[in-house]
């Protein structure tokens, strides 16, 4: 029998993911439109913790203030950098000329960054109320208590770094990095919450073995990250493309990026291929009732979004609706397709 608070810690944690998904779109927008640098300083904004309207709200010499705050910032993060035996990564950061050039004041990119900001500090107290109704699995699944306290950590961890993003006025593997850590928060939130709604569940029985559908589920679930890590680069490449060209031409920037891209490209090959193969997988082994089935119908509608916004993309210039939509939607994929394999592992057959 469920208690009510363990139902309470169920359904935050859903909460708590869809609004993980939003932060992720939020920081897409703030991505595709080039608000990264709307607020200067961290965690205010303008040194306010409610941004200004008008240039006449500024501090006085915000922009050598600004400029020299995130000078000293970067050389005590190159310092750590040394420290952990990174010296060229951080004489990188010392020696970016783009880092002392000061950003006008844009209102518009301004509070889409803020509001970027809040929805990441509401997925921060979202995430310390998981950890507290947490405890009511304390004896019985104390792994959901750690991975929620561990949650908590990484978040703290992702903040710190986004500081690093806006001082280091958002460099290629800093970006990359935290895109990785939103994936590895998005995943625990969706191992806690099957986990917790599966123990007071019966396992699914089917007829068939499961074996090659577990290991072309997993496959997909990496081909997905390795595609996000590949997406995340194609975009670093194409804002290097935009700078050298006065972000002018924007109809040539994808066909300037390189191998990268055709790496992405070709990848996303794979990706239809094993999930067209694992769909036809299920269609074969669950009812057409089952949440599994379910699950699967979800991803192809997924993946035909992913397709359309992907070459909308490569085809019209790079309108931002489809670069927010193209990263959302492979974050989402990730989601369920890393919940999907959850609900495989735990398929029990008839002989077993």
């Amino acid at each position: 029998m469920v208690t009510k608070s363990e139902n309470r810690f169920i359904r935050l944690n859903l909460i708590t993911l869809i609004v993980t998904l939003v932060l992720i779109l939020a920081g897409a927008v703030v991505r595709s439109t080039g608000s990264g640098m709307g607020c200067p300083d961290w965690p205010k904004c303008f040194d306010q913790y409610i941004p200004p309207t008008s240039v006449d709200q500024l501090p006085q010499d915000y922009k050598e203030k600004y400029v020299a705050g995130r000078i000293a910032k970067n050389e005590r993060f190159a310092k750590l950098l040394d420290k952990m035996g990174k010296s060229h990564l951080a004489n990188s950061i010392r020696h970016d000329e783009t880092i002392a050039v000061p950003e006008e004041f844009n209102v518009a990119k301004t509070w889409t960054e803020y509001i970027n900001r809040l929805t990441g500090a509401v997925t921060g107290f979202l995430l310390v109320g998981l950890v507290i109704c947490s405890f009511a699995y304390k004896g019985k699944a104390n792994r959901l208590i750690v991975l929620s306290l561990l949650n908590v950590v990484i978040v703290i961890i992702q903040a710190w770094l986004g500081s690093i993003v806006v001082s280091t006025n958002l460099v290629a593997w800093i970006v990359t990095v935290h895109m990785l850590l939103a994936i590895v928060i998005l995943a625990i939130l969706v191992y806690t919450h099957f986990y917790a709604d599966s123990l007071n569940r019966e396992r699914t029985i089917i007829i068939s073995g499961t074996g090659w559908l577990k290991l072309l589920v997993s496959v997909s679930v990496i081909l997905s990250i390795i595609q996000i890590v590949f997406g995340t680069e194609v975009r670093e490449a194409i804002d290097e493309v935009s700078r050298n060209l006065l972000y002018e031409q924007r109809n040539t920037w994808v066909a300037k990026t390189g191998a990268i891209f055709q790496y992405h490209r070709d990848l996303a090959i794979f990706v239809v291929v094993a999930n067209v193969v694992i769909y036809q997988l299920m269609m074969n082994k669950f009812g057409g009732k089952a949440k599994e089935l379910r699950m699967s119908n979800m991803i192809i509608l997924v993946l035909l979004i992913q397709i359309a916004s992907g070459l909308i993309l490569s085809n019209f210039a790079l309108p931002p609706f489809a670069q927010a939509t193209h990263l959302v939607f492979s974050t989402v994929l990730f989601t369920l397709q890393f919940y999907l394999f959850l609900q495989v592992y735990r398929t029990r057959t008839y002989n077993q």
